[in-house]
Protein backbone atom coordinates (compact mmCIF):
# COMPACT_ATOMS: atom_id res chain seq x y z
CA UNK A 1 0.00 0.00 0.00
CA UNK A 2 1.28 3.45 -0.93
CA UNK A 3 2.98 5.65 1.76
CA UNK A 4 1.03 8.51 0.69
CA UNK A 5 -2.54 6.89 1.35
CA UNK A 6 -1.87 5.36 4.70
CA UNK A 7 -0.43 9.39 5.48
CA UNK A 8 -3.57 10.52 4.38
CA UNK A 9 -5.81 7.70 5.91
CA UNK A 10 -3.96 8.85 9.57
CA UNK A 11 -4.80 12.48 8.51
CA UNK A 12 -8.34 11.56 8.89
CA UNK A 13 -7.97 9.45 11.49
CA UNK A 14 -6.45 12.13 13.55
CA UNK A 15 -9.53 14.55 12.45
CA UNK A 16 -11.92 12.35 13.06
CA UNK A 17 -10.99 10.97 17.13
CA UNK A 18 -10.16 14.50 17.68
CA UNK A 19 -13.95 15.35 17.21
CA UNK A 20 -15.41 11.96 18.62
CA UNK A 21 -12.91 13.03 21.76
CA UNK A 22 -14.14 16.66 21.96
CA UNK A 23 -18.02 16.37 20.68
CA UNK A 24 -19.52 12.93 21.28
CA UNK A 25 -17.46 11.23 24.04
CA UNK A 26 -19.46 12.97 27.36
CA UNK A 27 -17.50 11.19 30.14
CA UNK A 28 -16.22 13.73 32.94
CA UNK A 29 -13.63 11.68 33.72
CA UNK A 30 -11.89 13.41 30.05
CA UNK A 31 -9.77 16.03 30.80
CA UNK A 32 -10.88 19.42 29.42
CA UNK A 33 -8.06 20.00 26.99
CA UNK A 34 -7.17 16.99 25.40
CA UNK A 35 -5.89 17.19 21.52
CA UNK A 36 -4.52 14.01 19.72
CA UNK A 37 -1.21 14.88 18.77
CA UNK A 38 -0.31 12.17 15.98
CA UNK A 39 -1.71 9.11 14.38
CA UNK A 40 1.00 6.26 13.37
CA UNK A 41 -0.63 3.19 11.01
CA UNK A 42 0.30 -0.18 9.87
CA UNK A 43 1.00 -0.46 6.77
CA UNK A 44 -1.79 -2.84 5.95
CA UNK A 45 -4.18 0.10 8.07
CA UNK A 46 -4.94 -2.46 10.56
CA UNK A 47 -3.27 -0.94 13.84
CA UNK A 48 -3.22 2.75 14.63
CA UNK A 49 -1.19 4.30 17.28
CA UNK A 50 -3.07 7.18 19.11
CA UNK A 51 -0.89 9.91 20.48
CA UNK A 52 -2.93 12.05 23.30
CA UNK A 53 -1.64 15.10 24.61
CA UNK A 54 -3.67 15.66 28.07
CA UNK A 55 -3.18 18.88 30.10
CA UNK A 56 -3.62 18.51 33.60
CA UNK A 57 -2.32 16.80 36.54
CA UNK A 58 -0.63 13.42 36.28
CA UNK A 59 -3.63 11.58 37.61
CA UNK A 60 -6.14 13.42 35.41
CA UNK A 61 -2.97 12.21 32.91
CA UNK A 62 -4.01 8.80 33.74
CA UNK A 63 -7.41 8.92 34.59
CA UNK A 64 -7.95 10.21 30.84
CA UNK A 65 -5.54 7.32 28.94
CA UNK A 66 -7.67 4.63 31.18
CA UNK A 67 -10.91 6.49 29.99
CA UNK A 68 -9.87 6.59 26.06
CA UNK A 69 -8.68 3.05 26.21
CA UNK A 70 -12.19 1.81 27.77
CA UNK A 71 -13.87 3.70 24.65
CA UNK A 72 -11.64 2.42 22.23
CA UNK A 73 -14.27 0.10 20.92
CA UNK A 74 -16.77 3.15 20.54
CA UNK A 75 -14.14 5.47 18.84
CA UNK A 76 -13.51 2.45 16.12
CA UNK A 77 -17.07 2.07 15.81
CA UNK A 78 -17.54 5.89 15.19
CA UNK A 79 -14.32 6.02 12.63
CA UNK A 80 -16.12 3.28 10.82
CA UNK A 81 -19.03 5.34 9.79
CA UNK A 82 -16.89 7.75 8.84
CA UNK A 83 -14.01 6.45 7.04
CA UNK A 84 -14.88 4.15 4.09
CA UNK A 85 -12.47 1.18 4.64
CA UNK A 86 -11.84 -2.69 4.55
CA UNK A 87 -10.98 -3.16 8.28
CA UNK A 88 -11.25 -0.43 10.44
CA UNK A 89 -7.66 -0.23 12.39
CA UNK A 90 -7.24 -1.65 16.42
CA UNK A 91 -6.80 1.32 18.10
CA UNK A 92 -4.36 1.82 20.78
CA UNK A 93 -3.81 5.18 22.80
CA UNK A 94 -0.47 6.32 24.27
CA UNK A 95 0.23 9.44 25.85
CA UNK A 96 2.44 11.97 24.37
CA UNK A 97 4.68 14.55 26.69
CA UNK A 98 6.15 16.25 23.87
CA UNK A 99 4.26 19.89 24.19
CA UNK A 100 4.64 19.56 27.80
CA UNK A 101 8.50 18.91 27.14
CA UNK A 102 8.27 21.95 24.57
CA UNK A 103 7.13 24.45 27.31
CA UNK A 104 9.80 22.85 29.84
CA UNK A 105 12.46 23.86 27.36
CA UNK A 106 11.14 27.14 26.10
CA UNK A 107 10.79 28.36 30.16
CA UNK A 108 14.62 27.11 30.64
CA UNK A 109 15.14 29.14 27.29
CA UNK A 110 13.66 32.05 28.42
CA UNK A 111 15.38 31.92 31.94
CA UNK A 112 18.76 31.38 30.25
CA UNK A 113 18.04 34.62 28.16
CA UNK A 114 17.33 36.55 31.40
CA UNK A 115 20.28 35.84 33.38
CA UNK A 116 21.91 36.67 30.15
CA UNK A 117 20.52 40.24 30.16
CA UNK A 118 21.15 40.50 33.40
CA UNK A 119 24.72 39.67 33.50
CA UNK A 120 25.26 41.99 30.48
CA UNK A 121 23.42 45.23 32.56
CA UNK A 122 25.81 44.01 35.69
CA UNK A 123 28.73 44.26 33.29
CA UNK A 124 27.63 47.67 31.61
CA UNK A 125 27.02 48.95 35.18
CA UNK A 126 30.87 48.05 35.88
CA UNK A 127 32.26 49.82 33.09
Amino acid sequence: MSENRVRRVAGQIKKDVSQIIGAQIKDPRIAGITSVTEVQLSKDLRYASIYISIYGSDTDKEETLQTLCRAAGFIRSEIGRRIRLRYIPEINFFLDNSIEYGAHIDSVIESLKKEENSDNDRSVQNN
